[in-house]
């Protein structure tokens, strides 16, 4: 056990790294574009730098796999790295910029979440609630994995993750969409280009967000937690 908790620690201190160097990046681009504070509506961006913000999330992602891939041996374990350093990377992401710029100011507060395919958008506490499903699933592979357990995670377990994430991330995009499909067909939406789709997107105030469907994608993603942890 003593080598599987020097893993434990050695990939959640490479997470929280991340997330200080992820937090450091983002203070840089709140002190060009809202020096006087993040808010709403967004700041407008060049189209060249909304081309790096998705190629710097990506590459983000990459670099949480290349984790997963590294320190895992079957694929569910490799999966369950991933999905616990993405976990503590995000947690200690907005840890670092509550201690550093006192934001934010409360887990209701509206963030960015994400850029791809659309933007997301949500409290802060929405995407915390997703890591902790993240960190419960991993820990009951990694684990049970570590006990000799077979912990290949069957087809409807599969199925069950999917479309709760499927679900959570139609509630994180729910509000943008509902914003820009007043005014654009959804195929336009892709057109980063087009200074008419950026200047929409730039009038954007969140409105609501569906809690009765992202606490739908949080259910369906449990089940296939608790069928797994239940089988192992």
């Amino acid at each position: 056990m003593r080598k599987f908790y020097n893993k434990i620690f050695i990939v959640t201190l490479f997470a929280i790294a991340m997330a200080l160097l992820e937090s450091v990046v983002v203070i840089y681009l709140r002190e060009i574009l809202y020096p006087d504070g993040f808010r709403f509506p967004l700041a407008p961006i060049h189209p060249h730098l909304i081309l790096t913000e998705i190629l710097r999330e990506a590459a983000t992602l990459a670099m949480l796999v290349c984790i997963g891939l590294l320190a895992g041996k079957r694929f569910s374990e490799k999966f369950a790295w991933f999905i616990y350093s993405f976990a503590v990377w995000d947690i200690f992401y907005y840890i670092f910029l509550w201690f550093l710029l006192g934001w934010p100011e409360s887990l209701m507060t509206w963030d960015v979440l994400f850029l791809i395919p659309a933007t997301w958008t949500g409290p802060v506490i929405t995407p915390l609630i997703l890591t902790m499903v993240m960190i419960l699933l991993s820990w009951f592979i990694l684990t049970a994995s570590e006990k000799g357990k077979d912990t290949r995670i069957e087809r409807i377990e599969w199925l069950g993750l999917l479309v709760g994430s499927g679900i959570a991330v139609a509630a994180f995009m729910t509000d943008y969409l509902k914003h820009m499909l007043k005014t654009f067909a959804p195929g336009e939406l892709l057109r980063t280009s087009d200074p008419r789709v950026m200047e929409m997107a730039q009038q954007y105030v969140p409105d609501s967000f569906p809690w009765l469907l992202f606490a739908a994608g949080i259910v369906v993603l449990l089940a296939p937690v608790i069928r797994f942890r239940s089988r192992v």
